[in-house]
């Protein structure tokens, strides 16, 4: 190679690396420039939809990102329909997902095929505990009278639960598995909200989702909790019981955090990082977290992203027996 055009292909290396730095520089500065959609795979009123509305609001009050979020709830096929077409927004970090144990469900189920590989990971806000919750006027008055006659009439006993590979699903297939002569039906409805509202309606014996999506219902005493899957009495529930205490060796919870598509650019996932442990951090979520009786904990990308690796093959058990992997 002449000298001239080695100076050339040196000129036009550094000219490459100069621009790639330059448009790094311009996404971070400029990024957002529009509003952001959080997509939710669940009904108005569910878990991960007041989660999302409430980071967004956290997020405007505080100025964390000159956009705003704009919540979008695509209900359907049991988190299909907002998997699917999250799947489709590859590169995109102007659709941002909220998340529960339902991403890992996607990623096992083999018709859909929607692995791991299609998030950047960003955050993870809290662990969300799953409850027993019966009607008021229900005749179990605690968990072992429920589980004795679920023993007594296997079959007989119907739970409302969100989907069937939601984590309120699992706790039912936790609780047939650890304790001999258990078997529960159960019905699925839209979200959590609307699985509560049909338990407090007395439409089923009781419901399995999670205490935050319940804590209405409960305070207005149409709802009593018979026990929590935490791992721990909550400090806002000191009078609830957890599963384990009283016996059953059931712990399970719903993931609430955000994932952006595969294939963002670097910046604008460092950004929206950073305003997410900033929302995080502030005493609107703090409160919020307390009122909804959430297990607060936050991971950045990093761990977060080993979290959910983790999840998926200890839930794979319970993914291939309620038959999402069955094809495989």
């Amino acid at each position: 190679m002449s000298l001239q055009a080695c100076r050339s292909s040196i000129v036009s290396r550094i000219a490459g690396i100069l621009a790639t730095l330059a448009s790094g520089i311009a996404i971070a500065q400029s990024y957002p420039v529009k509003p952001i959609e959080i997509v939710v795979h669940t009904s108005a009123g569910s878990g991960g939809d007041v989660v999302s509305r409430m980071v967004a609001e956290i997020t405007r009050r505080e100025n964390l990102l000159p956009q705003p979020f704009v919540v979008v709830n695509k209900v359907g096929g049991s988190g299909v329909v907002a998997y699917t077409y999250f799947k489709t927004r590859r590169g995109d970090p102007y659709s941002m997902l909220s998340i529960t144990g339902t991403l890992l469900a996607m990623a096992h189920r083999p018709d859909t095929r929607i692995g791991l590989e299609n998030y950047t990971p960003l955050a993870l806000f809290a662990i969300d505990p799953q409850s027993i919750m019966v009607p008021a006027d229900s005749p179990f008055k605690t968990f072992k009278d429920l589980v004795e006659a679920a023993r007594s009439n296997p079959d007989a006993l119907v739970a409302a639960t969100t989907s069937i590979q939601g984590t309120g699903r699992m706790v039912l297939y936790l609780l047939e598995k650890a304790v001999p002569g258990v078997k529960f039906k159960f019905v699925t409805f839209k979200g959590g909200g609307d699985a509560v509202i049909a338990a407090a309606g007395g439409h089923t014996h009781f419901t399995t989702e999670n205490l935050s999506e319940g804590k209405g219902l409960v305070d207005s005493k149409k709802l009593r909790v018979l026990a929590i899957t935490a791992d721990r009495r909550l400090p806002f529930a000191p009078d609830v019981p957890t599963l384990q205490e009283l016996g059953y060796p059931v712990q399970a919870g719903t993931i609430r955090g955000f994932v952006f598509p595969a294939g963002v650019p670097k910046e604008a996932a460092t950004t929206m990082e950073a305003a997410l442990e900033r929302a995080h951090k502030s005493v609107a979520w703090k409160e919020h977290a307390a009122q909804h009786l959430y297990q607060d904990i936050y991971l950045g990308s990093t761990e977060f992203g080993d979290f959910l690796a983790k999840r998926l093959v200890e839930y794979g058990e319970f993914y291939d027996a309620v038959g999402l992997g069955a094809k495989r």
